[in-house]
């Protein structure tokens, strides 16, 4: 088992009740981990890519995508990351409320790392943010964020 490190997390999320959950999430799982947001596909590969604003962003260690997002769809910025070399390598969960079957498919054609659905249910949510964490803080070797 890794030792534990605190990694930067980057959130691609629209929904205002999602981001405050996924806030709680890491607060009530007592995840010490830098949570970013940014709201939009298009402030997301900013970020990523240090432009304007985001300059002086850190390279995320993990990101959060949901797929229905504004300005640019995330399975746009899915297949932006993945066709980067130099955003390649870091994971992408797809945290999506859909369970299309169309959806799935295409995101790990797309080379997402994860794809999981959003329960509605607060603790279901809660639970599932925490086995995210769990899982690629303490279960898998990142590599150093550049």
């Amino acid at each position: 088992m890794n030792e534990y490190r605190w990694i930067d997390v980057l959130l691609v999320e629209d929904d205002p009740g999602d981001i405050l959950l996924t806030k709680e999430a890491f607060e009530l799982n007592k995840v010490r981990n830098k949570l970013h947001v940014v709201n939009d596909g298009e402030q997301a590969m900013a970020f990523l890519r240090r432009e304007g604003e985001y300059a002086d962003a850190p390279r995320p260690d993990l990101i959060l995508l949901d797929l229905n997002l504004p300005r640019k769809d995330g399975r746009e910025v899915l297949q932006d990351i993945k066709s980067d070399e130099s955003l390649r390598r870091i994971p992408v969960v797809v945290l999506t409320t859909s369970e299309a079957e169309e959806d799935i498919l295409r995101s790990y054609h797309l080379h997402a790392n994860a794809y999981v659905s959003k329960p509605v249910d607060f603790d279901q949510f809660i639970n599932v943010v925490r086995r995210i964490d769990d899982f690629f803080v303490t279960v898998v070797k990142l590599p150093s964020a550049d």
